[in-house]
């Protein structure tokens, strides 16, 4: 297959598999659901999940994060590794939200990128998914997977982006952000799939025989 009959299955193949992929973070509007993507780095959406009941109920809004010493968000947020640099930033990104943008998510790259603790990716998923903002978050995971599937060559997640927005049309780009993260999880995971196991490398390269080497991000 070439790189444009490949993706053309990919994007057929993962629409069967999962026609409406919910987001996996649990939230209630973009505020919860920012600081529950802050929250998932290095760290998996289902801890993030059991962690955040908590910590919305001491505060869901910005207002009132804002308000929280660190040292209390962070002693809910323990579980979810990197508690004192997370702490911090949610604190912190809760007072910027209410000082400068009226308590408000900001519903651009720039003005979220400029968030303390908030990165490309973390930008991406708020505006896709909060905003409905064509983006295509690329994680460590994504990147595996674009990569056993010959969909980029790049070395890091920057690249893998542009290479996967160049690839897929921009009205395809939120749902399958979900619908590659829900099929690395279930069927091509870093250790269970080396790619030539799962359905998607098997049809793919189907003579292909030694495992993919991935670059890691």
């Amino acid at each position: 297959m070439r790189k444009a009959e490949r993706a053309e299955y990919i994007a057929r193949r993962l629409d069967e598999l999962y026609p409406d992929p919910p987001i996996p973070l649990d939230h209630t509007d973009s505020f919860t659901l920012l600081v529950a993507v802050l929250l998932s780095a290095q760290c998996t959406d289902e801890r993030v999940n059991q962690v955040t009941p908590a910590l919305f109920k001491l505060a869901k809004t910005p207002k009132k994060m804002a308000q929280q010493t660190i040292d209390d968000v962070r002693e809910i947020i323990k579980p979810c590794g990197l508690s004192p640099q997370k702490s911090k930033a949610i604190v912190q990104l809760s007072k910027i939200i209410v000082e400068q943008h009226r308590g408000n998510v900001p519903d651009n790259f720039d003005d979220l990128e400029a968030l303390p603790g908030v990165g490309h990716k973390t930008a991406s998923v708020v505006m896709a998914q909060a905003f409905g903002v064509p983006a295509f978050p690329v994680d460590t995971h994504i990147h595996r997977l674009a990569q056993r599937w010959g969909l980029t060559s790049g070395k890091n997640v920057k690249q893998t982006e542009k290479d996967l927005k160049k690839i897929f049309d921009v009205n395809d780009w939120n749902r399958l952000h979900l619908q590659i993260i829900y099929y690395g999880r279930e069927h091509c995971t870093a250790r269970g799939c080396d790619g030539t196991v799962c359905e998607i490398c098997t049809t793919c390269y189907p003579k292909r025989r030694r495992p993919k080497l991935t670059i890691k991000a």
